[in-house]
C-alpha cells in the first residue's frame, strides 16, 4: 500500500499570510496553561496548529515576539515542510533543545489542516484509514504526599476510566495495593528519562520492586536508566514502554531496554514524515503503541486524537480531552472511548 507521507507529501499548499492567537485555560490547582495557536491562511482556507512550547512565562512565545517568517507563496506539503526545517522559529532561544521540535509541529499541523481544506478533503480519506473510536485513560500523580483521593474523585465520577500513573518513592506498598485494587491502572509511569534527580538509588530500586510486583499487568514506562533498575526489569520484557527518547523510527534501537510498547508524541517528533513513518515502524514490529499530549488546549488536541483514532485507537492512549482535571464538573467530563468526530474537511476534529 501507498505509504501515509506519499499520499500527503504531494498535496498543493497556498500560505497567504499567517497568525498568532493566545489561547489559555486554567486546569487543576489554578494552574494555567498556556499555548499558541497557529493560524495559516491562503486561497479561502485557513490552517491551524498548536504551539506547546510555553512552560515557563511567556516571552519568547509565538504570540509575544511575533516573527515574520518567510512562509507565503505556493508550496507542496513536502516542500513547506523542508522549508520550514531551514528556519529559526525562535526569535528568543528556547530553554530546552526539544522545545524546537514542539514549534515546528505547530507549524506543520497548521500547514497539513490548510493543505486538505484547501483540497476540500479530511485526514482519513487522504491516507487512506477509517478513523476508530478512541480509546483513553487519565493521566496524573497523586500529589505530594501522595493520597489515594485523585483516584477516588474520578472514579466516583466514572466508575469505568482507567489510568496511567506517575509513581515515585513516596508511594507505599499500602497506597500501591489500594490503588492497584481497582484494576484500573494501565501504565505505571517512572518519568525516568527526564534527566530529573533520581534521589538514593536503593530508595528508588526499592520502588521498582514494589510497583513491578504490584501492578504485574501494567506496562513500565520510561524506567531509569541506572544498571540495577535494567537488571531488575529485564524479565519484564513484556511490559517495558518508553515515551520520552522515542522522536524517530531509529529512537526504537536506542533504549536501555528493548520496547514492547511505545508512547508516540506528535509534537515530539516534530515533523510529519518521520511522524508517519514512526507509526509504519511501530506497526511492523507488532508494538503496542498509545499517543500523548504535551498539554495541548484547543486544536492540537483534537488533532492528536484524530492521530490516535487512525493509528492506534485502541491503545491506552494519553489524549484525554483538555480541561480533564478535578476541576471540571463530573457531567462535563467525556467517557471513554471517544467518537472519532472528523472534520468534514483538514486536519482537525469538527468540535
Amino acid at each position: 500500500m501507498q505509504s501515509a507521507w506519499d499520499r500527503l507529501r504531494t498535496l498543493p499548499l497556498i500560505v497567504e499570510s499567517y497568525e498568532f492567537e493566545r489561547r489559555a485555560m486554567t486546569l487543576a490547582h489554578g494552574f494555567e496553561r498556556v499555548t499558541t495557536v497557529v493560524r495559516l491562511r491562503g486561497a479561502g482556507a485557513d490552517g491551524r496548529g498548536e504551539d506547546v512550547s510555553a512552560y515557563e512565562g511567556e516571552d519568547d512565545t509565538l504570540h509575544v515576539t511575533a516573527p515574520e517568517l518567510p512562509l507565503t507563496g505556493e508550496w507542496t506539503l513536502e516542500s513547506f515542510s523542508d522549508r520550514l526545517a531551514e528556519l529559526d522559529l525562535w526569535p528568543i532561544p528556547p530553554d530546552y533543545d526539544a522545545a524546537r521540535r514542539w514549534r515546528n509541529w505547530a507549524f506543520e499541523s497548521a500547514a497539513l489542516d490548510l493543505a486538505l481544506n484547501q483540497a476540500g478533503r479530511p485526514l482519513h480519506e487522504a491516507v487512506g484509514r477509517e478513523p476508530r473510536p478512541l480509546r483513553f485513560v487519565n493521566s496524573l500523580g497523586l500529589g505530594d504526599p501522595p493520597t489515594f483521593d485523585p483516584i477516588a474523585r474520578r472514579l466516583d465520577a466514572h466508575p469505568g476510566l482507567r489510568f496511567k500513573l506517575d509513581v515515585t518513592p513516596a508511594w507505599t506498598q499500602e497506597l500501591m495495593d489500594e490503588v492497584a485494587a481497582t484494576g484500573a491502572v494501565e501504565i505505571v509511569d517512572f518519568k525516568g528519562q527526564y534527566g530529573l534527580e533520581t534521589g538514593e538509588v536503593p530508595e528508588l530500586v526499592a520502588m521498582y520492586e514494589r510497583a513491578a510486583a504490584t501492578f504485574p499487568d501494567a506496562l513500565l514506562e520510561d524506567a531509569h536508566d541506572l544498571p540495577e533498575v535494567t537488571r531488575l526489569l529485564e524479565p519484564e520484557s513484556r511490559r517495558i514502554s518508553y515515551d520520552a527518547p522515542i522522536a524517530t523510527a531509529a529512537d526504537l534501537d536506542a533504549t536501555p531496554l528493548a520496547p514492547r510498547a511505545v508512547n508516540i508524541k506528535p509534537c515530539r517528533v516534530g515533523r510529519l514524515r518521520p511522524l508517519l513513518e514512526l507509526y509504519s515502524v511501530v506497526e511492523e514490529r507488532g508494538l503496542v503503541v498509545y499517543g500523548g499530549g504535551m498539554g495541548e488546549l484547543g486544536v492540537g488536541r483534537g488533532q492528536i486524537q484524530l492521530l490516535a483514532s487512525l493509528f492506534h485507537p485502541d491503545g491506552p492512549n494519553d489524549v484525554a480531552p483538555g480541561g480533564y482535571n478535578l476541576d471540571t464538573p463530573a457531567a462535563d467530563l467525556p467517557d471513554s472511548p471517544l467518537p472519532p468526530d472528523p472534520a468534514a474537511t483538514g486536519f482537525r476534529r469538527s468540535g
